[in-house]
């Protein structure tokens, strides 16, 4: 049974998810966090701070994770599946379709009404995850580790990776 239910958690964010990993990072953690309780939302917080320090997709990573700390080994590669066969087949489909069409004023049309859909997915997130911040370490560290964030990459355009590891080397050092 909890295969079959890795393989939903996986399948269902990943089909109806447009945009790439980021853009479905919510509608996982909807089913991992919401629907099925296998992390508390500042565990998925973190999980997704250790994957996107790492290289290779994130849907893909998350997958991985999550799929082996609930059911070892089969659990990963039936999350692992679940995230990357179905996209790829509806994918290669979609693709040819649209392809087909790439000229049509409806096309173009879909195209842009889909850009805020994941404008606003990714600003729930971003608010969720400030909320969960400010519940775990506190309006001081969060802002700190915030604007520290944004000035590093922004200005100093610093990989979004030697962020994230600085951002986890203050948090052992100042929150544990």
């Amino acid at each position: 049974m909890v295969y079959w239910e890795l393989f939903l958690a996986f399948f269902i964010p990943n089909i109806i998810g447009y945009g790439g990993g980021p853009a479905i990072i919510p509608l996982i953690e909807a089913e991992v966090v919401g629907r099925y309780g296998w992390m508390s939302p500042q565990e998925f917080a973190e999980t997704l701070a250790l994957g996107n320090a790492l290289p290779s997709p994130i849907a893909t990573k998350m997958a991985g994770y999550v799929g082996y700390d609930v059911a070892g080994i089969g659990g990963a590669l039936v999350a692992i599946f679940a995230t990357v066969v179905p996209s790829l087949l509806l994918m290669l489909g979609a693709l040819g379709l649209l392809y087909r069409h790439r000229d049509s004023p409806r096309v173009k049309r879909m195209s842009q009404w889909v850009r805020p859909v994941i404008a606003m997915m990714m600003a729930w997130l971003t608010w969720s995850f400030f909320s969960e911040g400010l519940n775990s370490a506190g309006l001081l560290h969060t802002v700190l580790i915030g604007v520290a964030a944004a000035i590093a990459l922004l200005h100093f355009r610093t990989h979004p990776a030697f962020v994230v590891l600085a951002a986890l080397v203050y948090g052992g050092i100042f929150l544990s």
